[in-house]
């Protein structure tokens, strides 16, 4: 059986995730409160900041910045993208 979360990125009832995906007290409150949908929106999000910046996830300063990127936009709902990512033309 699925598990349905009231998504606070979403704004709608949608399937949570299987676990937290996230470490700590932070994870749990992705697990109880964001979709599998938002949370797949976000590992895209978090694929080009890691890429457009360059950011080592061996330094702490680049997990501190992907952290506080990932509270931005899944729990204080802003726009959050990597600079000068440009979307394909379809």
């Amino acid at each position: 059986m699925t598990r349905m979360v009231e998504c606070v990125k979403l704004k709608k009832q949608a399937e949570g995730l299987e676990y937290p995906p996230y470490p700590g007290e932070v994870g749990v409150k992705i697990w109880r409160s964001i979709s599998k949908q938002a949370w797949n929106e976000w590992m895209d999000i978090q694929t080009r900041l890691v890429n457009e910046n360059r950011l080592n996830l061996a330094d702490s300063r680049a997990r501190k910045y992907l952290a506080e990127q990932m509270q931005r936009h899944l729990f204080e709902d802003q726009d959050v993208e990597a600079h000068g990512f440009v979307p394909p033309s379809e």
